[in-house]
C-alpha cells in the first residue's frame, strides 16, 4: 500500500510535526508515505517533466493525501490528476486554517486536526476502519 502525499514545497518544514504523525500512522498499517516534495525540485525550465514525474508517482500509488492547510498550485494539480485517475483522496488541514471549498470538493475523505497527536489519532482511526485489512 502506499500512499502520494501533496503539500506546499513552500510548508513541508512547517508541517514537519504533521509528517512525523502522518508517518507513524501509516506506518502503523505498512503503507508507504511518498512524499514528492520531499524527493523533487521544480527547477526553471523543467517543470513539464517535475509535473509528469509527479503524475507517474501518483499514477504508481493507491491513494492520495492532501495537506491543504498552506494551499498551493501543485497541490490543485495533483489534486486534480488524481481525481480524474480516479484515486481515493484523503484531504488533511489543521482546524484553524480557511477550507479551500474546491479542493475539499475533491475529497473522498476529510480530516481537520488540531494538532500532530489529533492527526495522528484521527488518520490511525481512518487507516484502520477504511483500508483493507
Amino acid at each position: 500500500m502506499r500512499a502520494y502525499i501533496s503539500v506546499s514545497p513552500d510548508y513541508r518544514k512547517k508541517l514537519s510535526k504533521e509528517f512525523i504523525a502522518l508517518g507513524m500512522a501509516l506506518s502503523g498499517v505498512n503503507a508507504d508515505a511518498y512524499i514528492f516534495a520531499d524527493k523533487h525540485q521544480c527547477l526553471e525550465g523543467e517543470e513539464q517533466a517535475y509535473l509528469s514525474h509527479a503524475m507517474q508517482q501518483i499514477d504508481a500509488s493507491n491513494f492520495l493525501i492532501v495537506e491543504a492547510t498552506h494551499p498551493s498550485v501543485l497541490s490543485c494539480i495533483e489534486l486534480g490528476y488524481a481525481k480524474a485517475r480516479k484515486k481515493p483522496i484523503v484531504y488533511l488541514q489543521h482546524s484553524d486554517a480557511k477550507v479551500e471549498k474546491l479542493m475539499a470538493a475533491l475529497g473522498n475523505f476529510h480530516i481537520l486536526y488540531e494538532s500532530p497527536k489529533d492527526l495522528f489519532d484521527q488518520m490511525t482511526e481512518f487507516l484502520k476502519n477504511v483500508l483493507p485489512q
